[in-house]
Parts: C-alpha cells; sequence; structure tokens
C-alpha cells in the first residue's frame, strides 16, 4: 500500500501547494480521497495512471475538495474507459455530477455507481470486497463531512518453505490452497492440513483519511492502530480559536488524534497559505506525536518500503528540503552568511560594498620578512589624497564598524548594524528555538 499526497494546500491553492487531494496505490489500483482542482495533473506527476482510478472517495462539499471531478472523467471518457467508476460521497453527489454532464452535453461510456452518505449515519462501510473494505464516518466541520478509513482484510499467513520441501510440494496451486485454509492430500494419500505448512493470518494495512474537522471522537475511531494517518493541519496552535470558529485542526490536534489512536505514523497535511515554513508546524506535531511527517505533494509514503519502493516514482524531480539553504532577503543585508562569516547582500551579488578590493588586492609594501600585506596593514600615514578625509586626516577603519568613503565632495556611509538581526527561518533546519 502506497499513500502519495497530490494537494497539500486546504481553500486556495498556492504557487507551491495544490488543492486537497490524496492518492492510495494498492496492487495496481487507485484509490483518490477527494478531488481539488489539479488533482489528474498531479497523478501524472506522481507516476500514477488515472486509468487505474477504482473509487474516488469525496469527504464534504467546500469546492476545494470536489473541484476536480468534472474534468477527471472528462479526460476518463476521451480515454474511452469501459471499467465501472465508483463516486463515494455526501449525498448530492449524484446531483452534482449528472447536472454537470448534462450541462456539458457529455454521455460517457462507463458507468457510474454512485453511493451517497446520509447526514444521519454513526458508521458505514461504503465499500466491502474480499480483500479490503472503506469505512466512513462523520466527523466535526461547519458543514457534514465525512472520513475515510481504508483497511484491508487479514492476509494468509507465510507458507514454511522448508516444510513444503519435504512434502514435496512444489506448485503454486498447492500453495494457493493451503493459504485459503484448505488441507492438501498428496498423491501417496498424505493429508496435510493447511496449518502445519501455513503460519499466523498476518493483519492488514490501513489508512486513514481525516480532514476538515475539529478534534471529535470520531477521527479517532477511524485511525486506531492505523499503519497511516493522513490528517489536516491547517493552523498552528496560536491561531487554534479560529480553528475552532471555522471546524478545523491544528497541529496538535492531529497529534492528540494519532495518540489517542496509536497510529504507526501521522502525516499532516491540508495547509492554510498563510504558512511558509511548515516546519513549525512540523515541530508542533511532534511534540505531541513524534513518528510525524510532513505531507509532500507527489512523494510517496510505503507501507513496507522493502518491496513498495520503486513502484511509483514522480515523473518530476522533486525538492530536496534537507538540501534547500535558505534564502537571502532582497534589499538589504539580512542575508545567507558567506563562508568568511559575514553576511552577504543580496543588492550588491552577496559581497559587501569594496569588499572584493579588500579581500583580494594586495599593498605595494611588503614587511621585514617579506610577506605583502593587505591594505588594512600598511601605514595609513602613506596613502595619498584619494584615501584622506575632508578634513586632510587618513582614513581609518572604527570599532563601531562604520566605514566613510570620500570620493571628491560625496561621503557614502554604509552602516553594517544589521547584520546582527535575525533572519527569518525559510528551512526545516532553522534554529526553531529562537521563538
Amino acid at each position: 500500500m502506497i499513500v502519495v499526497p497530490l494537494g497539500i494546500a486546504s481553500a486556495t491553492p498556492t504557487a507551491t501547494r495544490h488543492l486537497p487531494s490524496v492518492a492510495l496505490w494498492r496492487e495496481g489500483t487507485v484509490f483518490l480521497f477527494d478531488c481539488g482542482e489539479n488533482s489528474q495533473m498531479c497523478m501524472l506527476q506522481a507516476g500514477l495512471k488515472r486509468s487505474k482510478i477504482d473509487s474516488i472517495f469525496i469527504t464534504h462539499f467546500d469546492v476545494d475538495h470536489y473541484s476536480g471531478i468534472m474534468g477527471l472523467i472528462s479526460t476518463l471518457q476521451l480515454q474511452r474507459r469501459e471499467r465501472e467508476l465508483n463516486l463515494i460521497g455526501p449525498k448530492g453527489i449524484k446531483k452534482f455530477v449528472e447536472w454537470n454532464l448534462n450541462f456539458s452535453g457529455v454521455e460517457i461510456s462507463f458507468d457510474l455507481n454512485f453511493i451517497e452518505i446520509e447526514e444521519d449515519i454513526k458508521e458505514m462501510r461504503v465499500l466491502n470486497t474480499d480483500d479490503y473494505y472503506v469505512e466512513a464516518r462523520p466527523l466535526k466541520h461547519k458543514k457534514f463531512c465525512l472520513g475515510y478509513r481504508f483497511q484491508e482484510k487479514d492476509k494468509p499467513g507465510k507458507v514454511d518453505a522448508e516444510k513444503a520441501e519435504q512434502y514435496g510440494i512444489t506448485e503454486d496451486k498447492h500453495f494457493k490452497s493451503l493459504k485459503a485454509g484448505n488441507n492438501l492430500t498428496l498423491n501417496d494419500g498424505t493429508v496435510i492440513e493447511s496449518h502445519e505448512i501455513v503460519g499466523h493470518p498476518r493483519p492488514g494495512d490501513s489508512f486513514a483519511y481525516i480532514t476538515d474537522t475539529e478534534y471529535c471522537p470520531n477521527a479517532v475511531k477511524l485511525a486506531v492502530n492505523t499503519n497511516i494517518l493522513y490528517h489536516e493541519a491547517t493552523f498552528g496552535n496560536q491561531l487554534a480559536d479560529k480553528a475552532k470558529e471555522t471546524g478545523h485542526s491544528t497541529a496538535r490536534d492531529a497529534a492528540r488524534v494519532a495518540t489517542e489512536a496509536q497510529t504507526k505514523l501521522l502525516v499532516i497535511g491540508h495547509f492554510s497559505a498563510r504558512y511558509t515554513n511548515l516546519h513549525l508546524l512540523l515541530k508542533e506535531a511532534r511534540d505531541g506525536f513524534y513518528p510525524t511527517w510532513l505531507a509532500q505533494e507527489l512523494r510517496p509514503i510505503f507501507t513496507d518500503p522493502s518491496h513498495e519502493r520503486g513502484v511509483v516514482e514522480p515523473k518530476v524531480d522533486l525538492i530536496d528540503l534537507t538540501k534547500k539553504k535558505p534564502h537571502s532577503s532582497s534589499g538589504n543585508y539580512r542575508g545567507t552568511r558567506s563562508k568568511g562569516g559575514r553576511s552577504a547582500g543580496s543588492r550588491h551579488g552577496g559581497k559587501r560594498p569594496g569588499s572584493k578590493n579588500f579581500r583580494s588586492r594586495k599593498s605595494k609594501d611588503s614587511d621585514v620578512s617579506g610577506n605583502r600585506g593587505r591594505y588594512g596593514s600598511v601605514n595609513y600615514e602613506d596613502r595619498g589624497d584619494r584615501y584622506r578625509k575632508n578634513d586632510g586626516s587618513p582614513y581609518r577603519s572604527n570599532n563601531g564598524r562604520t566605514r566613510d568613503y570620500n570620493n571628491s565632495d560625496r561621503t557614502k556611509r554604509y552602516d553594517d548594524s544589521k547584520l546582527n538581526k535575525s533572519i527569518t527561518p525559510r528551512t526545516g533546519y532553522d534554529d526553531f528555538n529562537r521563538f
């Protein structure tokens, strides 16, 4: 089972984040949780085929969560899809899709299986197959909103290869029969019971998708013992009042749900556009539940990395936040630190005025040992009129790190006192303890 965040924004997209959508890949089939604008393009970039979509689960009717449905259905029609598509969501989703199809005059060649969920439900299995089921529960939002849990059913135990070899069992059909719990009769009449060779059943993997909700008991119930919990973290705890007012969760709320549900991994997403440094939300969540990851668009999350790595690979380059350096602020000297320890101003190409001359040019004078010195080590009295102030005294560097340059009648003054001011953190590797 592989989880791929496609859109991690909330309400509005940003220059780097798309509207909400998460894809779940399982054995070649894709399940889509919410379908915001641009979801299908993100699927292509993530290396997922749109033709492999089996079901789309919509949480609620905020536009950012379902605005990509019609475009996706139109694309599937152009691809001449024949297989049935499941559309699950609150009551009204069927009316919305059919009205848009009629309005645009599109006749689709495949069946749409609508599963509408009434507002008075407590819980509901919206899909149930031999291998998995999907459970829905209402959450606590300003309008009717659903959370989903995708649960694989228990898997057959592993076959003991040594015992199978002793009995002479080599054919795949015999292994499948034993895994299914059936006994096997050999050619010599020996009966081999399934439990003699097959181990205990293994619990299936699970995934919970919880978004647009305040903290509520149903969120915990959906997330109990899940392998991966994808939970919204729209706000930081400083905006807890706004989160409650709008029916959303903070990063601390997400950590609380993960802790009470004893999930294995918490992935936070659905971030407000006001946050550019998402690692501040990550720190807040990890203070309450350490196994927390930031959702990153197109980057797959594996339940079994040893077998799943490489199955789904993004078609575009992803930014590695571990190698990204803080960028300098434009228009002042508060930038990144240079190798020499001085702050580099972006207005001067990363160097302070005159720094090139003082670092590279050598003095014509030499000391007693014959070593050539820099301008700072020569006798100030030997300098010409160009390097003297208006009163005739030679230029000197004072202790206040302020330099005066005399050029004819004009004096330029550069004040480096701003260099000691703190820099706004831009990556997760800035010092959080400054705040």
